[in-house]
């Protein structure tokens, strides 16, 4: 039944489609049609919805090395044999197994007020714990890698150095803020502890002010002391900061269990539909399987791992046969490690196979606005040829500059182009490594749009190549 609304389409895309060359033209209106059955089905379905809400719900946290990662990996895996794909396979990976322990302490000594103050935090992924009794030091704040050489070891020696830099919320993009905030949790510990420093203290990377924590991996150096490191929730942040300016010689205890045991093996999850035409071009879509332990790794991952299943289910349902491979990639230990990114590039290297482009969706389930492209500069000239297909859909934003990290590895492969699903991002970091990343903060119709889109833009690679 052709409604008044699917008129208004059909002669939008004839209007459109005259502007445009002969075989243009053509390609045009089939593609139009294509796309708008992708996003018909995509939002038709709960499938992808109800496959997030198993994975966080029934499976829960799964942190590299865990039970629970290797519970998504069996069960992802079966999820994709049972769409009756060309080919589903695990691809094996050692990941670093490193555990969260009890529930951590953080408690401020504040001798003017003659008692103490409980403050939120979560221990960075990787750090070594306290011991079960804990440790309590004096705290001198910083807010960049420059005051703490200046401070030097005279004055750090012996204390727990709180990096507190927040976030700069002029930018309107919030994956700059973090980029500019997130070097002090990933390097603070040892450039720390270089200088004598028994703990560190972060300011979680959030750009709210927030009671809960914001964990994330932190890194050590080889010769450098391995000292305990915790985020500390934004709103204890400025209470901590405040309460230094009264009393700079209060005390922070800090008592967290944390402990890395030995590499486990797990696997990246992979299913594909074989290219009808050239099959030895991949277009790969992909999120990271594993998530942190402290909420359900909804957002932070789950979502990208699910809408790049759905990509697969949608080609199958509408019998779109691609003319390129599509493969979906679920990489293990992005979190924590990238072991998963850098042993699928590995092998692809190995085989001497041939990726044309690489889409990732790592940056929460919100609503689409459009991709990142990481390629040559007649790869993106091409890829904005598709703008106007795109634009009904929501897909303004077709930017230089994008990817993700569980696909970097494979730059440098040829000429691949690595493609970075953007959603909106002001509401990520609320989420964003906590325990409040949860199914119940994904919306159906952002995830099933997100979907499409990518489905979408895998669709136009697979029939023009990129």
């Amino acid at each position: 039944m052709l409604t008044q609304k699917n008129l208004r389409s059909l002669l939008l895309a004839a209007a459109t489609a005259l502007s445009l060359p002969a075989m243009a033209q053509q390609n045009y209106v089939s593609d139009s049609f294509t796309i708008k059955k992708i996003y018909n089905e995509a939002l038709s379905s709960t499938e992808s919805y109800e496959n997030l809400r198993y994975l966080t719900k029934k499976i829960g946290a799964r942190l590299s090395g865990s039970p629970q990662a290797a519970a998504a990996v069996e069960w992802s895996r079966q999820v994709m044999e049972n769409m009756n794909l060309d080919t589903v396979y695990l691809q094996e990976v050692m990941v670093p197994y490193w555990v969260r322990g009890d529930k951590e302490v953080g408690r401020v000594y504040n001798s003017k007020l003659m008692g103490t103050i409980d403050m939120n935090i979560a221990a960075l992924g990787g750090t070594v714990g306290t011991g079960k009794k804990g440790m309590s030091a004096e705290v001198i704040e910083v807010q960049n890698f420059e005051e703490l050489e200046k401070l030097g070891r005279k004055k750090v020696k012996g204390k727990i150095v709180f990096f507190n830099r927040p976030f700069d919320n002029t930018h309107v993009q919030t994956m700059a803020a973090y980029s500019g905030a997130v070097d002090q949790r990933g390097g603070g510990p040892a450039a720390a502890a270089k200088l004598g420093a028994v703990g560190v203290l972060v300011r979680s990377m959030t750009n709210d002010i927030q009671e809960v924590p914001h964990t994330g991996s932190t890194r050590y150096e080889e010769g450098v002391q391995q000292i305990p490191a915790a985020a500390i929730s934004t709103k204890h942040a400025e209470q901590l900061s405040s309460l230094l300016k009264d009393d700079p010689n209060l005390k922070f205890y800090m008592r967290m269990t944390s402990e890395t045991l030995p590499d486990v093996l797990s696997y990246n999850v992979i299913g594909e539909l074989r290219g009808t035409e050239k099959p030895d071009e991949i277009i790969v879509v992909g999120g990271h399987l594993d998530s942190w332990d402290i909420g359900e790794g909804a957002h932070d991952d789950g979502t990208g791992c699910m809408q790049s299943i759905e990509v697969l289910r949608l080609f199958n349902e509408l019998g779109i046969k691609p003319k390129r491979t599509v493969r979906a990639v679920l990489f293990m230990n992005e979190e924590n490690g990238l072991r998963g990114g850098h042993k699928y590039a590995e092998v692809a290297k190995a085989k001497g196979e041939k990726h044309i482009a690489a889409i990732e969706s790592d940056a929460g389930g919100f609503t689409p606005r459009g991709f990142g492209i990481d390629g040559t500069d007649a790869q993106y000239s091409k890829a904005l040829t598709w703008k106007a297909l795109l634009a009904p859909y929501g897909l303004h934003d077709l930017t230089r500059g994008g990817g993700g990290a569980d696909i970097g590895p494979l730059k440098g492969q040829g000429t691949v182009a690595l493609i970075g699903f953007r959603p909106d991002s002001q509401r990520y970091f609320d989420y964003h490594h906590t325990e409040i990343d949860t199914f119940e903060q994904v919306n159906r119709r952002e995830m099933q749009l997100g979907a499409a889109s990518m489905a979408t833009l895998a669709y136009l690679i697979s029939q023009y190549g990129l």
